[in-house]
């Protein structure tokens, strides 16, 4: 061998092995023992490196069995049993490396070694490893072209994993609550079996989907997810489910405000309570705990949010049906319906796939108040398709149209002049309509109520479902029209009105009506006459007849006019009594004063009550009082009578013409005495001035200051 090709490792070999001098004599004698020496070297070492590999592996082994035994007494079942697991891979690496170490400085020295040489070793995992073979030679067995395949085999072999990616990975072992994960790549995944809630009956050998959260944590480990892989799995099916239409599966799980949360594959999505059928749904609970189908109607990308449909599915599959049904439809076809909705104006019921109306008068020959009256929810009821419209998908059926009209069946007994019994089913202001049977309604107007004129309020006669007798007065079969009376089951009593009500007769009657003008009398059944307002008393006037009684009180009359022809009596109250007009005049003449007492007023005038209960009108203006105010309710106070008139028997009165008599009253006394004061001072001046001579001067002075004194009383009369 050349000292070019000598390896510095081998070199280094032959410095720390003893030489003696007679080895040196000979070359091929030193190569020998040199040869032999190294054999020696690298048997001793790879029994220590074996020695040492395999008990570390035991202890490898042993820490792990340990710490197998701590987990399940403490049922730590996470992070201790993967440090336990990681550890004895990195003892075991670490034990290959340093054989691989000390084999390659064994190797560097340039000795072969024989497979034999390793029969001494211990059985290991290193058995089939070629010893002989040195890094150069391993290289120089290959072309380049070789080592590229292989290294291309080494990288395909391998899984190239990239965070926030969902990969698919084998279940290769689940151990204590936990299951682990290979995803063909350099380290497993480890994933608590709670994860896995979703697939009870998970087995070693599955195949799963999990979420690469990070290629390595701080301690080398591979992070992934099961929960994340769901809800991007979910969220993608929902998406597609929006934009494409697909159906997907979601078990509803609770009860919310307005609907249902339903968890479609680990995602909630919103259920709204009118998207659970195509019928109103009442009680959301009996939904809680079912798996059902949906379409996803609206979603939120931000929040990651969904709405999802029952009924849209169903709606789906209905509508060839609906097409079918509807392409199939004839007028008069009898079908089964199910009354899925009752509603004031009629019901819907569900004909096996389409709806299809039934009004109320449609539901029967008679009148009903509602729907609900003759039908119920879920009903199952044959109905004839009255008609339909294939472009709006409306149909209207009919109930009442599978039988016989009334009107047709109606018994050949019942005639005009035939008495009859029905009940009250419509009030309206004309009258009341009988049904005599279902189907068969008759008109009551309100003159064939009562043989008296006075006016009939329907409503206030009439009570919806009371039983009536009556008489039937026309019946037409063709046109299907009745009419019936009920003062015609007893005799016209107008026919002997003279009998007992003669003009002038005296007669108690009760108040029926009461009006503006009058007020309305009943004398007896079918009898009665109006009171006009102003026959009500002979001193009072009111503005209506209430003021004076009320409906249902007993009250006097007298018979005043009889009209037979037309059916009417005019009657009064006042008449009862003597016309105290007669003596008003006298007690009452014009310019008389009376105390009077104001009942009422309005901005035109004030009523006033005077003596004997005779009320007297005032305008407002000659109302004012000497102090310039106007008189108030219920104040006393005199009056002047400036107008009578016995006919109209109209008395008209003023308390301002009262107090302008008295002012001038009282200016005419004041005029009055000094006008006579006056003349009796000039009668005194005349008599003294007779009876005395010439005066004198003081004479003079005092017939200056009388003179003075009378000019004075002439400027206040002035």
């Amino acid at each position: 061998m050349m000292d070019d090709d000598k390896d510095p490792a081998v070199d280094g070999g032959t410095e720390e092995t003893p030489v003696t001098a007679s080895a040196l004599e000979t070359p091929e004698t030193k190569i020998e023992e040199t040869v032999a020496e190294a054999t020696e070297a690298v048997e001793e070492t790879v029994e220590e490196v074996a020695a040492v590999v395999e008990e570390t592996v035991a202890e490898a082994t042993e820490a792990v069995e340990e710490a197998a035994e701590v987990v399940e007494e403490t049922e730590e079942e996470d992070e201790e049993e993967e440090e336990v697991v990681s550890t004895a891979k990195v003892i075991r690496k670490e034990a290959t490396k340093v054989a691989v170490v000390l084999t390659e400085e064994v190797k560097e020295e340039g000795v072969e070694i024989e497979e034999d040489d390793m029969s001494g070793a211990t059985g290991s995992a290193h058995d089939d490893f070629n010893w002989n073979m040195t890094a150069r030679s391993a290289a120089s067995r290959y072309t380049q072209e070789e080592r590229e395949v292989m290294e291309k085999q080494y990288e395909d072999s391998m899984t190239n994993i990239s965070e926030a990616e969902i990969m698919s990975a084998k279940v290769s072992s689940i151990i204590d609550g936990d299951v682990i994960l290979d995803l063909n790549y350099k380290s497993d995944g480890l994933l608590p079996l709670s994860e896995f809630r979703d697939q009870a009956e998970l087995k070693v050998g599955d195949t799963v989907e999990v979420y690469v959260e990070q290629q390595e944590d701080e301690k080398g480990q591979l992070v992934l997810s099961r929960r994340k892989a769901k809800l991007l799995r979910a969220w993608d099916r929902i998406r597609d489910s929006y934009a494409n239409g697909t159906v997907i599966n979601g078990k509803v799980i609770s009860k919310t405000k307005g609907g249902l949360i339903a968890d479609c594959g680990g995602l909630e999505t919103f259920l709204p309570g009118s998207q659970i059928d195509i019928k109103p749904i009442v009680d959301y609970d009996a939904y809680v705990g079912k798996t059902m189908e949906f379409k996803v109607v609206k979603i939120n990308e931000t929040i990651k949010n969904a709405v999802v449909s029952h009924k849209a599915l169903i709606e789906s599959d209905l509508a060839e049906q609906r097409e079918a049904i509807i392409a199939s439809l004839e007028r008069g076809q009898v079908l089964e319906g199910i009354v899925k909705n009752i509603t004031d104006f009629g019901a819907f019921l569900d004909l096996g796939g389409v709806d299809g109306l039934l009004y109320i008068t449609d539901i029967s020959w008679g009148r009903i108040n509602h729907p609900s009256d003759v039908l119920e929810l879920n009903q199952k009821v044959n109905v004839a398709v009255l008609d339909f419209d294939e472009n709006k998908k409306r149909i209207s059926l009919g109930l009442k149209q599978l039988q016989k009209h009334p009107w047709e069946v109606l018994d050949e007994t019942i005639d005009e002049g035939s008495e009859v019994e029905g009940k009250v089913v419509n009030i309206e202001d004309y009258g009341a309509f009988l049904e005599i049977q279902p189907g068969v309604e008759g008109l009551v107007h309100v003159s064939e109520v009562s043989w008296s004129n006075q006016p009939i309020n329907a409503r206030e006669y009439f009570t919806v479902g009371e039983t009536k007798k009556a008489k039937v007065v026309t019946i037409d079969r063709e046109d299907r029209k009745m009419s019936l009376s009920i003062k015609q089951l007893a005799d016209d009593p107008w026919t002997r009105i003279n009998e007992g009500f003669a003009v002038d007769s005296t007669h108690t009657g009760k108040v029926k009506n009461l009006t503006p003008y009058g007020v309305f009398v009943e004398l007896d059944e079918g009898i009665g006459g109006m009171i006009h307002i102003s026959d009500l008393s002979w001193t009072k006037r009111f503005g209506h007849p209430s003021e004076f009684t009320k409906v249902g009180a007993d009250i006097q009359v007298m018979v005043l006019e009889i009209d037979e022809d037309n059916r009417k009596m005019s009657l009064g109250h006042k008449q009862l009594e003597e016309n105290p007009w007669d003596t008003f005049e006298n007690v009452f003449p014009e310019g008389s004063y009376h105390e009077a007492t104001v009942l009422r007023k309005d901005d035109r005038g004030a009523i006033v009550q005077m003596p004997y209960g005779l009320e007297a009108y005032a305008p407002i203006k000659l109302m004012r009082k000497e102090d310039g105010t106007i008189a108030e309710v219920d104040e006393t106070l005199t009056v002047k009578v400036i107008e009578f008139d016995r006919d109209s028997k109209r008395l008209t009165v003023s308390h301002s013409r009262y107090v302008n008599d008295i002012r001038k009253e009282a200016k005419d006394q004041v005029y009055k005495e000094r006008t006579q004061e006056r003349e009796d001072t000039r009668q005194a001046i005349k008599k003294t001035s007779s009876s005395i001579e010439r005066s004198t001067l003081g004479d003079l002075s005092a017939f200056e200051q009388l003179r003075e004194q009378l000019s004075g009383n002439d400027d206040d009369e002035e």
